[in-house]
This record gives structure tokens, sequence and C-alpha cells, in this order.
């Protein structure tokens, strides 16, 4: 039996799940009245974890990306990892939106989840790894409690919890 437990607070979303949800988007669009002239179009890059949503005005950007937040929702994505950025014109009058999908907990926002471990009094150890939160504890039940508090907290991202041992 181990002298100490841990588990890693994450903050992912699946490439692979966000690949389909924007396929399925993109459909809905193109059977769409209301995108019939829009030339609306969403596209993933992997690589730098970014969407490009493409629309001829801004409105109906707003609304493709609503719909790729729907879809998203359905399959059960975490929303709080995109940060949207600003609608820029581009050429052809035409307007892009690139929106960026956090992946990994940056350093402030880990800081932050530190900091209210340590304002709770918990028995816990938290430490920053790469773009992760170790969390360690001699107790399973004050790492349960560490983990309640950090679902219960609105943090800007959506933590998910792995390697409990």
């Amino acid at each position: 039996m181990p002298s100490e437990f841990s588990f890693d607070a994450v903050s992912d979303a699946d490439l692979n799940v966000v690949s389909e949800s924007v396929q399925i988007a993109v459909k809905e669009i193109a059977n769409r009245f209301d995108f019939k002239d829009a030339d609306a179009s969403i596209e993933l890059d992997p690589k730098a974890k970014t969407l490009t949503v493409r629309a001829k005005d801004e409105f109906k950007i707003e609304q493709a990306y609503d719909v790729l937040l729907t879809r998203m929702a359905k399959r059960g994505l975490p929303i709080k990892n995109l940060s949207k950025g600003k609608v820029e014109q581009a050429l052809g009058q035409t307007a892009r939106l690139v929106v960026t999908i956090q992946s990994g907990i940056p350093t402030d926002k880990a800081k932050k989840l530190q900091q209210a471990l340590k304002d709770a009094k918990l028995k816990v150890n938290a430490q920053i790894q790469d773009s992760q939160l170790r969390v360690s504890s001699k107790s399973k039940d004050d790492l349960q409690s560490a983990m309640a508090l950090l679902r219960g907290g609105d943090y800007g991202l959506d933590l998910q919890f792995k390697n409990f041992r």
C-alpha cells in the first residue's frame, strides 16, 4: 500500500471528437436554408489547435459558431476550453473568426487552483507539472475533498482528473 496517494488535474479536449463535431456542423450548415449564400465553412487545424469559421459577414459567422458550439456540447466536449478571437475582415468580402482550443492548464490558472487548495486548508500538496496540476496526500479522503473543491470552483476551464492512485 503506497504511503502517499495522488491525482492529476488536467484540461484537455479530444481532437478526434472535435473533428467529428466540426464535420457534423459543416453538414448542418450546408443543409440549412439560412446559410444558402453565406459561403460558411469551419476548418480545424489539429497542429495549431485552432478552429477557423468563415462566412460572408459577422452575423453568419456568429450563427455558424453557435451551430458548432451546439454540436460540441451534444458530444460532451468542454466549451470552456474554447477561446474566441475577434471577427476579422478577410479578402473577397468575407470574414473569419479564429477560435483557439485550449489544451492543458496555463500557469496562471494552475497557480489559482493551487491557491484555492491552500486556502481551503486541506492537507494536500499541489505541484504544477508542465500543463497539469498534481495533487498528492496521505489520505484518499483529502484527495476526494480536493477534487470536489476543484469541480465546484469556476476557473475558466474544464478540469478532468486522471491517474488517481
